[in-house]
């Protein structure tokens, strides 16, 4: 490992994005926040839209903070959430503003598509857990829809890809954030040809699938020019956000847990390869493509979105609290007043959900929890409640008691969630690192460009940098009775 190396990672989240620096030296990685910004989507007379432009802007100022804090950038790695996509037209220019995945216009897809290809034969050519957000089920969309707009499209690029493609201008499809269409084949980790075909989808859309850690190109010149920057490697990371933060996971065993918590929370262990089978079907899990051969199975539960509704919705009634504030009034709360199933399918769309947690708990005769604490205490007690259930089905698909459990991303940052995990599953959680995202990101730069030899070193450096916190269980009273509840509102 050389002396000393620095990088910047873009990382968006669904909520916010940041540009973080990274200096490599001997066997330390320290960060450096040089530039945050909102994420919000924007509602237009068709749907629910990302605002791309917008995000390349913020992109191009946070690469224009790190070139005058740095002296010198060694690479620069990007990568976002997963599922969402933009088309090109023949001459590579954006043809319109991709949807939000919250978007309505996917709703009945999963329906749609089993008419047309069985669940089963689906599953068996992706692998992936069958939610209705999924680019396959927005594609399908288009295609019903008779759209235009894919009728005159010559490129589909997930995503990060296209601000890969505007930075390098390089057209690739990096593999982690691939899999999230559930548009790929695991057992030829290329694109799923048949299925798409089989669905009306243009299959001539897809673009060669390139694996995690590969330099893309340099930053193009014009944009070195605009963000007064020299020229910088583009390198591909896990692309998809969670691929990097599994990355970043501190893990000495290879028999560990993980919990990326944020706008969602997402659980799973790492395999070598992907579990395509009738009981991960019956789970209904996911095989999403992880760095340097690895596979993530794991599914995705809602997580922290119920609260930063709540919040916003509290936020336009002229209550804007804080975060902190939030949690501390779930801490004072009374326990398990309630339970609530956080991927009913009434809580995916953005809204009013404060009311919308009070109308399940009275729809499957509960006790309605009338205060703002009361209210996110049974959404977070219900979030841990939902990771006890995934965790049992993970040990019973792939055989392995699993711990610890690490908790990495910015959901780390709510402790109250954290101890109720601990004291729901009767299990240890190493919490941290909060940056775990882009640290991975920056680990498969380093790894990429030579400067770091392999994910274990990459771990190892991420435990001797970064100090975590373990909770252990301290009280597991009404859990075992929260936890039966939360399989009857389920049935």
């Amino acid at each position: 490992m050389a002396s000393e190396h620095t990088y910047l990672a873009i990382d968006l989240g669904a909520e916010s994005g940041r540009a973080i620096a990274a200096t490599l030296a001997g066997e330390k990685l320290t960060l450096r926040e040089v530039y945050r910004f909102n994420n919000q989507p924007v509602q237009l007379a068709d749907g629910l839209h990302w605002d791309v432009l917008r995000l390349w802007h913020e992109i191009k100022t946070g690469i224009t903070a790190a070139a005058k804090t740095e002296a010198k950038l060694d690479g620069i790695g990007l990568d976002t959430w997963g599922v969402d996509f933009a088309l090109l037209d023949k001459n590579g220019a954006l043809l319109s503003n991709p949807f939000h995945y919250r978007d309505k216009h996917t709703d009945g897809m999963l329906e749609e598509a089993f008419q047309r290809v069985p669940r089963e034969q689906i599953f068996a050519q992706t692998g992936i857990q069958f939610m209705q957000i999924n680019s396959l089920y927005q594609l399908l969309a288009m295609v019903l829809e008779k759209s235009p707009i894919l009728e005159v499209a010559k490129t589909f690029l997930t995503i990060p890809d296209l601000f890969n493609y505007w930075l390098s201008g390089q057209i690739a499809s990096e593999f982690t954030i691939a899999t999230t269409t559930q548009c790929i084949d695991p057992g030829r980790r290329d694109w799923a040809i048949p299925l798409l075909e089989a669905l009306g989808i243009p299959s001539h859309l897809f673009q060669p699938v390139v694996q995690p850690g590969a330099v893309l190109g340099e930053l193009l010149p014009e944009v070195a020019s605009d963000v007064g920057s020299a020229s910088i490697p583009v390198i591909l990371p896990a692309c998809h956000d969670t691929g990097s933060a599994v990355a970043a996971v501190p893990a000495v065993n290879i028999d560990f847990a993980w919990i990326s918590s944020g706008t969602w929370s997402i659980i799973g262990c790492e395999t070598t390869e992907p579990y395509v089978n009738a009981q991960a079907l019956k789970y209904n899990f996911t095989n999403e493509g992880g760095v340097l051969g690895t596979w993530r199975l794991s599914k995705n539960i809602m997580g922290l979105w119920l609260v930063q509704e709540c919040k916003r919705t509290w936020a336009h009634a002229g209550e804007n609290l804080s975060y902190d504030e939030i949690t501390h009034l779930a801490a004072e709360a009374r326990p398990f007043l309630a339970v609530i199933d956080p991927d009913d399918s009434s809580f995916l769309h953005p809204g009013d959900m404060p009311a919308r947690i009070q109308a399940f708990c009275q729809r499957t005769g509960q006790a309605v929890p009338q205060t703002k604490g009361e209210i996110v205490r049974v959404t977070l007690e219900s979030i841990a409640l939902k990771y006890r259930l995934v965790l049992e089905q993970l040990e019973d698909l792939t055989g392995m008691r699993l711990e610890p459990v690490h908790i990495i991303g910015g959901g780390t940052k709510n402790r109250l969630l954290s101890q109720f995990t601990a004291d729901c599953i009767r299990r240890t959680c190493i919490t941290g690192p909060v940056e775990a995202t882009a640290i991975g990101n920056i680990l498969m730069q380093a790894i990429g460009l030579g400067h770091l030899d392999g994910l274990p070193k990459g771990r190892a450096l991420v435990r001797a940098s970064f100090a975590p916190e373990v909770f252990k269980t301290t009280d597991n009273a009404g859990w075992d009775e929260a936890y039966v509840n939360l399989q009857k509102v389920m049935t």
